[in-house]
C-alpha cells in the first residue's frame, strides 16, 4: 500500500499508511486511550500485524499515531470486515476517522471485495454517523455483542454491485 495524504481544512496533513511491527507500542497506547472495554492486547495487535489476511492501517498527523484501523479478509469471501477503527480522543472530529474508513474501503476493493461489514455499539452515535455518512446501511443488530453486554448494530456498504 502506498501512503495516502490529505490535508484537513485548518488542520495538519494526515498520512494513512500500512502499519509496521515498529508501530506496536503506539498501537497499544492508542487502543488503551481510545476504548474503555473490549481492548485488544499487545499480543492481538502483534498477531494482526503479522497476519496476511489482515490489513492494519495507521493515520499520522502532528503525532505519530492519530488513528488506526484493522480490516480482515477471509479466503473465498467477497465481504471484508472492519474489525476496529480508533482515532485518538484529542483528534476526533477532524476527519481522521473518515480518511481511515476510506482507506479501508480502498483496501477491500484492491482485494476484489464487493462489500465491507462492521459492528458498532448502539450507543456510539458519533461512529454511527460516520458510517451512515459514508453510505453504510444497517443489516441487523447483535445482542450482547460487547464485553459489557451492550448490543451492536451490524452495518454494511456495498463497494461494487454483486
Amino acid at each position: 500500500m502506498s501512503t495516502l495524504k490529505a490535508r484537513m481544512p485548518g488542520n495538519p496533513t494526515v498520512r494513512i499508511r500500512a502499519a509496521r511491527m515498529s508501530d506496536l507500542d503506539a498501537l497499544v497506547e492508542l487502543e488503551n486511550r481510545s476504548f474503555t472495554s473490549d481492548r485488544m492486547s499487545r499480543r492481538q495487535w502483534r498477531r494482526h500485524l503479522a497476519n496476511a489476511s489482515a490489513c492494519v492501517l495507521v493515520a499520522q498527523a502532528d503525532q505519530p499515531m492519530a488513528g488506526a484501523a484493522i480490516v480482515f479478509f477471509r479466503k473465498n469471501s467477497t465481504i471484508a470486515r472492519l474489525y476496529s477503527l480508533a482515532v485518538d480522543t484529542g483528534l476526533r472530529g477532524l476527519g481522521i476517522g473518515e480518511l481511515l474508513l476510506a482507506a479501508c474501503e480502498a483496501q477491500a476493493l484492491a482485494r476484489k471485495c464487493l462489500g465491507l461489514r462492521l459492528e458498532v455499539r448502539t450507543d456510539n452515535t458519533a461512529a454511527q454517523q460516520l458510517y451512515l455518512k459514508r453510505g453504510y446501511r444497517s443489516i441487523g443488530e447483535v445482542s450482547d455483542y460487547y464485553e459489557d453486554g451492550a448490543p451492536a448494530l451490524r452495518l454494511e456498504k456495498l463497494l461494487r454491485s454483486r
